[in-house]
């Protein structure tokens, strides 16, 4: 059983869509997108996963294609934009190990993914083909984790670290504990939402030998919530491993009050908490995707008066230049005098509260 599991996942990972070419005969390509494969330049490459693909409509708008398809917008680099919009090389302490935040750090397990989104901020970085994992980087951050007792947390990313097989994580993964046995894992993959096969008994089995373990993944759209990628999620949960969501705010895919609210509801019906909301980051060419910060506020003032705070992630953006994660909240707070705090509510009602109570 837990052979045939690994076959199928691997198996469609190997049937993933890598070019134009590989796609059906009767698709066909919007004018944008056209456009994009026109320009002979530098392409951030393609990927995805049969059984995504299927999720798609033949409209070049419909917000599953939008995810994986690239369009002509991303020849386009603004003035702001950079290819390392959130300034991650700054921040590296080894090859593969990035430490921003006192607390936490990062690790770039895997170069490669099941599906290469089109907003993806580190595209510059998964278009290098740097060389594979080795067991000697693996040992070098662990290393950095033993004499930085402020690390508290480890995120495991990439790429996406699922992308590699049982055995490999598990070394990785019992390398990180044996150096820091009080280290909190953080797994951040996109695998149940583009490929749930990969989420099987074995792998949570194994994923659930390092507890505390949380798993962050990424679900932008309602309909990216399938019966198999439910099940995926579930196999989480039953094993004990809490699992959030961390979506991106993107044009002509999630940016209305009715598609997000359906998103954060139903992720709570599988047990998984709406984490972040993210504002598109500046990477090159990922302008056509970005919605106005302006609009995100006002999103998430309407998501407030429609769903429960259990419901509702926090707004976020990355600083451009390694500025870090800073929520975006509208305040509530009008005033603050000698004797009270005034607030003012969502339906514009002024309240106050004693600053001694």
């Amino acid at each position: 059983m837990r052979e045939s599991e690994t076959g199928e996942w691997k198996k469609q990972l190997s049937e993933c869509y890598r070019s134009v070419a590989d796609f059906p005969v009767d698709f066909e390509l919007s004018l944008t997108e056209e456009d994009y494969f026109k320009k002979e330049s530098d392409r951030f490459r393609i990927s995805v996963p049969k059984n995504y693909f299927g999720l798609a409509f033949s409209d070049a708008d419909d917000p599953i294609r939008r995810q994986f398809m690239p369009q002509a917008g991303e020849h386009i680099t603004l003035s702001c934009e950079t290819d390392d919009p959130l300034g991650e090389n700054s921040y590296k302490v080894t090859e593969r190990l990035i430490h921003r935040y006192p607390d936490r750090v990062l690790f770039l397990a895997s170069d490669t993914c099941a599906m290469y989104c089109r907003h993806c901020f580190r595209r510059d970085y998964l278009s290098t083909d740097p060389p594979p994992l080795t067991r000697k980087e693996i040992h070098r951050a662990a290393e950095y984790l033993r004499s930085h007792l402020e690390v508290k947390e480890i995120i495991i990313s990439g790429g996406d670290p699922l992308i590699m097989d049982n055995s490999k994580l598990d070394e990785l993964l019992s390398i990180f504990k044996e150096s820091r046995p009080d280290i909190v894992f953080r797994m951040a993959s996109r695998m149940p939402v583009v490929l749930p096969s990969r989420i099987t008994d074995s792998l949570t089995d194994l994923l659930s030998k390092y507890k505390p373990l949380f798993f962050i993944t990424q679900y932008n759209h309602p309909r990216e919530l399938t019966d198999k990628s439910r099940q995926a999620v579930s196999l989480l949960v039953n094993k004990g491993i809490p699992v959030f969501n961390q979506a991106v705010l993107l044009k002509s895919v999630n940016d209305s009050v009715d598609v997000l609210a359906e998103l954060f509801q139903e992720l709570l019906r599988c047990s998984v908490k709406p984490y972040y909301l993210f504002q598109g980051d500046l990477a090159a060419g990922t302008s056509h995707l970005r919605v106005p910060i302006t609009k995100g506020l006002e999103l998430m003032k309407e998501l407030r008066s429609r769903i429960s705070g259990l419901a509702l992630p926090i707004f976020a953006v990355d600083l451009p230049g390694g500025g870090g994660k800073v929520p975006l909240t509208e305040s509530y707070i009008q005033e603050i005098t000698e004797t009270a705090v005034v607030f003012k509510d969502r339906n514009e009602r002024i309240y106050s509260y004693p600053v001694e109570s």
